[in-house]
């Protein structure tokens, strides 16, 4: 038996819509019954017989005729009233199948809703309900497709949690690893302890990053940073990027060219939008060394305020552009594996919850392009 028929929905509706068309099918035959007119071999209506007309009395009464109504010789007394039965009987039997179709159209979706919770508090998210509707275009329709959406990025959080966990525990044991190794050679070789204390302060100041980090896209993932609504002139924020960034541009070689022309007002947190350029800066000239040159260029296209930065470097491969601003990935080309990962991460998060877009492409003529929209402070028309 299928499981929606095992349902109370099934039932309810069922047999109040099948009670509502009996209801109605044996009133109307009742109606149509009690007012039709005479009929070969029906008497005419007691109502009829009941009011004869003022004519009727002046009048000599007739003789009987032979026709429709005359007791003649040999024949039979006209049959009484009788209840249309077999009608009746088909509406009801029309009903029942209508009510069991209807029911079960609404029931139906239902259940499988329902197995799919209980598939998703076992922890199966990937149902896809959706496919099993068919060609439906109704609510209940998009009840499912919206069932299937929400289990699908409940999913994926789920698996980006159990990857970020992983991740983090890798991240973890290596400088805990080095941790112990230094305190196993200060007890091997005292004489060492100052140059022992150096890699401890390196290796607690690297761990100290690390958690900061984790904290900071922690709590923008949950939300509990809000964005803040104070109007920002990103040409200013770009012209502070470069700068901070300029000595150790120096020391690479590298050259950073500034392109902000006009104001470029968004609203915003100051502090995060400059953390979200200065990690984009600093990523690129991880990258671009051996290109020698950074551009950051920041322009008005519509009602967003534009923002590019861009560098000669080796490029990431296509396969890693998706995965770019996962928390701990790190491209195929890096030369040295420095930092985490969680640059980018973070940097995306903040442009997220600043209602914008971040993407990354390979430049034709070689190196990384990473983009920024955000939603500009002035409307279309005032700029």
């Amino acid at each position: 038996m299928p499981s929606f028929l095992q349902g109370r929905l099934f039932w309810k509706i069922f047999f109040f819509f099948f009670l509502a068309q009996a209801t109605t099918v044996i009133g109307t035959g009742l109606a149509i019954w009690a007012t039709m007119p005479e009929m070969e071999g029906f008497p005419p209506p007691p109502a009829a017989m009941a009011s004869p007309s003022p004519d009727s009395f002046r009048d000599p009464p007739r003789p009987p005729t032979a026709g429709r109504f005359a007791d003649g010789p040999g024949r039979p007394p006209p049959p009484g009233p009788r209840l249309p039965l077999l009608h009746l009987l088909a509406g009801s039997v029309v009903s029942l199948v209508f009510a069991s179709l209807l029911a079960a159209y609404i029931a139906r979706p239902v259940g499988r809703l329902r197995q799919a919770l209980q598939a998703g508090a076992s922890g199966q998210l990937a149902t896809d309900i959706a496919d099993t509707m068919g060609n439906r275009r109704d609510e209940l329709a998009d009840l499912c497709r919206d069932f299937d959406s929400m289990a699908h990025h409940i999913d994926q959080l789920m698996q980006g949690q159990k990857r970020l966990m992983h991740d983090v525990s890798h991240e973890m044991r290596s400088p805990l690893a080095r941790l112990s190794a230094i305190v196993g050679l200060v007890r091997q070789q005292p004489e060492r302890l100052d140059d022992c204390l150096t890699l401890l302060e390196h290796e607690s100041a690297r761990m100290d990053r690390l958690v900061s980090e984790l904290l900071t896209l922690s709590r923008l993932e949950s939300g509990m940073v809000e964005p803040g609504e104070e109007v920002i002139d990103l040409a200013e924020v770009l012209a502070d990027v470069a700068a901070d960034a300029a000595p150790e541009a120096e020391q690479a070689a590298c050259r950073i060219d500034l392109d902000a022309g006009a104001e470029a007002l968004v609203r915003g947190d100051a502090e995060m939008l400059h953390r979200v350029f200065d990690n984009l800066v600093r990523n690129a000239l991880a990258y671009a060394a051996s290109g020698g040159w950074i551009g950051i260029r920041a322009s008005r296209e519509e009602a967003e305020i534009r923002v590019c930065v861009e560098d000669r470097g080796p490029g990431v491969l296509s396969s890693d552009l998706e995965r770019l601003f996962e928390p701990f990935f790190r491209g195929s080309y890096v030369p040295v594996k420095k930092g985490h990962g969680l640059g980018l991460a973070i940097a995306r998060q903040v442009v997220v919850n600043h209602h914008g877009r971040i993407e990354a492409e390979n430049r034709r003529g070689g190196g990384l392009r990473v983009t920024v929209r955000l939603p500009s402070a002035l409307p279309e028309a005032d700029a």
